[in-house]
């Protein structure tokens, strides 16, 4: 859009004459506005892009951080089954040494001394494995306290993706009913020099120079015309969507010698022209559209032949649905 101020140019030396300073002045303003603001939503809907792509890479980190927890507590669990199992073998030792030496107190004293001394080991044996065990449970409650917490975080960053999901979702469904809206209004001339696409969550109404203008003119013919108000009538219906005209040419200089002087001037006007049609006897907001020309600097066909140039040389109404709702969400988090 760097030419965007041509329309403002030429506008001003055709009609000079007769339309004051003021309207002037706030032509440019709202053209200015326009361009500002489309900027401005281009740069937030990437932002909400790259701020989804980075919670879904957390969020990733995070499920591979608790499969690790996970397995973790399992290790410890098992570890404390094996301790609690000795524990229980220690005390039916300790049990049966115990009895044992009940039975042979009557006994020698050497044989005394000797289970009293197993009966010692025994029990500091029991005593060391009891705060191994206790050791061990503290250690699995506080792994058990970080898993609840890591899911609890989890849960709230799932529930944003969700979010942001759901309002991309609901854009994508906008933008192709609107798709459709335009294919049913247009069916006449799809293939006769107008194509409907869509890509990049928006949606791509080209129409060749055969459509809508002669060789090198700027005035939009009849045929084009009558496109160009079915399209006018989905932009009434539709007040949530913002409009791009971009003017296309191919890539043979102008010799022009009048208010047409070269590609810029030529892909400007025909950009304009395009767009006070679609404003014509029309409700559609003029904040909403945005007029520029692109010259031959974005070609679809970069060949030197003529039937890439004549790809070339379209007019294209770029419609993109407004982002206040993802904006919304994105202030919220």
């Amino acid at each position: 859009m760097k030419k965007i101020f041509y329309p403002i140019c030429i506008l001003s030396i055709l009609i000079s004459s007769c339309v004051p300073q003021r309207i002037l002045e706030e032509t440019k303003t709202k053209l200015t506005n326009c361009e500002t603001e489309s900027a401005n939503l281009k740069k937030a809907n990437q932002e909400a892009e790259d701020k989804l792509k980075s919670a879904t890479e957390t969020l990733t980190k995070n499920e591979k951080d608790i499969l690790g927890l996970q397995r973790d507590t399992s290790i410890l669990g098992t570890n404390l089954r094996l301790l609690q199992n000795k524990y229980d073998k220690l005390n039916f030792v300790n049990d049966q040494l115990l009895d044992k030496y009940n039975r042979m107190l009557a006994g020698s004293e050497k044989d005394n001394a000797s289970l009293s001394s197993k009966l010692q080991g025994t029990q500091e044996q029991l005593l060391k494995k009891q705060d191994e065990l206790n050791l061990l449970e503290s250690k699995l409650n506080r792994q058990q306290q970080d898993l609840d917490a890591l899911s609890a975080q989890l849960k709230i960053r799932e529930a944003r993706v969700n979010e942001l999901e759901s309002v991309l979702k609901k854009k994508d469904e906008a933008t192709a009913a609107l798709k459709k809206k335009l294919q049913d209004a247009l069916f006449n001339f799809e293939n006769k020099g107008l194509t409907i696409t869509q890509k990049n969550g928006k949606v791509y109404v080209s129409m060749d120079e055969s459509l809508l203008f002669a060789s090198g003119k700027t005035a939009v013919e009849p045929k084009g015309v009558e496109a160009l108000k079915n399209v006018a009538k989905v932009l009434e219906q539709n007040p949530d969507i913002n409009i791009l005209v971009e003017g296309h040419t191919d890539d043979v200089p102008m010799k022009g010698n009048g208010d047409i002087k070269d590609n810029w001037d030529l892909s400007v006007i025909r950009a304009t022209s395009v767009t006070k049609i679609l404003l014509q006897n029309s409700s559609t907001d003029a904040k909403r559209i945005t007029s520029a020309g692109r010259g031959e600097y974005f070609p679809i066909d970069a060949n030197k032949t003529a039937e890439a140039r004549k790809k070339n040389r379209r007019t294209e109404i770029i419609l993109t649905p407004k982002l206040d709702e993802l904006l919304k969400v994105l202030d919220n988090n």
